[in-house]
């Protein structure tokens, strides 16, 4: 529980104060050093918070050789090819990615290939075919969901979709793998379709206003991109019993996970009907060590590196009592909820990325050597 309770109040202030912590770990040797810059984009929610504890616990592990500096963008694509450009002026090595847009920024990318600079984006894409890209196929991820999702209703009822950010290339892909599935059933009636900005804060509101003029009964099922964990949440808390709970088919968070365990076994575990599957966080991660990799002259090839999105559904959940890397390589899903909190996700760890694991996800720190 005192490790628990440390990792607990260590998250609590990086939440709350990662955009004043983040700036790069430049060190009095960092001219010996490949300078490498993570430019982020969208910001604000656990997902980009885990994900850049992650890029930074890689950085660490190969600290010897990596100087990270890090800038936040924010969802304006002219201001971060604005930030693009001074990483080039500045004479980056390599530049690591969360692109706003898909095509934006093609026109700064391909300068900083044309100055020897290798970019990787990481979870959306750059369609400059100069880059690399490592994330996983959103397009078939949203298949599979709505796909489930169908299967699970009989192929009929009304449910509501919770969308991501609007405008980015990994939320437009999602839906477009789960429209591709939602027509071939015309009986499957979209109540309501929202943005949620992947947080569960948003899912929540999102689903307050629906249920103003709504109420669960009108519900069937909810394919979300964030916000399962919300949505099972309300309902137990608006009475609604377990084996009544409305199937959910979405994203890899610890507590979405935790509630599609056996009812009882675990707190906060009711037997969630679900599909979960999602991006991975360690994505930013694995992009630094394919941009280390680069540069020290091996092929990275292909240019895009598909990441898995370790699906589970509910009766295959297993769970993890520490998270330590002997259960994560016996191939467990989700962690204790006294060691990660419910919004934060599940599926921060890959054979790909061996050097980062929990610690990583949580606080920022590697693997030792």
């Amino acid at each position: 529980m005192k490790r628990s309770l440390k990792r607990t109040l260590v998250i609590a202030a990086a939440v709350l104060g990662l955009l004043g912590s983040i700036a790069g770990t430049q060190s009095a040797d960092a001219e010996e050093k490949y300078k490498f810059y993570y430019s982020a984009s969208y910001y604000g929610n656990d997902w980009q918070a885990e994900a850049t504890n992650m890029i930074k616990a890689m950085a660490a592990y190969y600290g010897d050789k990596i100087d990270l500096r890090v800038k936040v963008a924010g969802a304006n694509a002219q201001r971060q090819i604005q930030q693009m450009n001074a990483m080039i002026q500045a004479g980056a090595n390599a530049i690591i990615v969360y692109p706003i847009s898909p095509t934006a920024l093609n026109k700064v990318a391909k300068a900083a290939c044309d100055k020897g600079v290798v970019v990787i984006a990481y979870d959306s894409e750059i369609t400059e075919p100069c880059t690399y890209v490592a994330k996983v196929d959103a397009v078939d991820l949203g298949r599979a969901r709505a796909q489930w999702l169908a299967d699970e209703l009989g192929g009929k009822g009304d449910i509501v979709v919770i969308t991501g950010v609007a405008g980015t290339s990994f939320n437009e892909d999602v839906i477009k793998g789960q429209n591709e599935v939602f027509a071939k059933y015309p009986d499957i009636n979209i109540l309501a379709e929202v943005d949620g900005e992947w947080e569960h804060a948003g899912a929540k509101l999102r689903l307050t206003e629906i249920l103003a003029t709504r109420t669960w009964d009108d519900i069937d099922g909810l394919i979300v991109q964030t916000g399962c964990w919300a949505a099972t949440t309300m309902q137990l808390d608006a009475g609604i019993p377990p084996e009544e709970l409305r199937p959910c088919s979405g994203e890899t968070s610890n507590g979405h996970r935790i509630q599609m365990l056996p009812a009882g076994s675990v707190e906060g575990a009711v037997g969630l009907r679900s599909l979960s599957n999602g991006s991975a966080p360690w994505g930013g991660a694995y992009a630094v060590k394919l941009a280390l990799k680069k540069l020290e002259g091996e092929d990275i090839s292909p240019r895009w590196h598909k990441l898995d999105p370790n699906p589970v559904v509910t009766g295959n959940v297993k769970l993890c009592e520490t998270g330590s890397q002997a259960e994560l390589l016996a191939g467990c899903h989700v962690v204790n909820p006294e060691i990660v909190p419910a919004t934060w996700y599940a599926d921060f760890w890959s054979p790909w990325v061996p050097e980062i694991g929990l610690d990583a996800a949580l606080v920022g720190d590697p693997e030792p050597k």
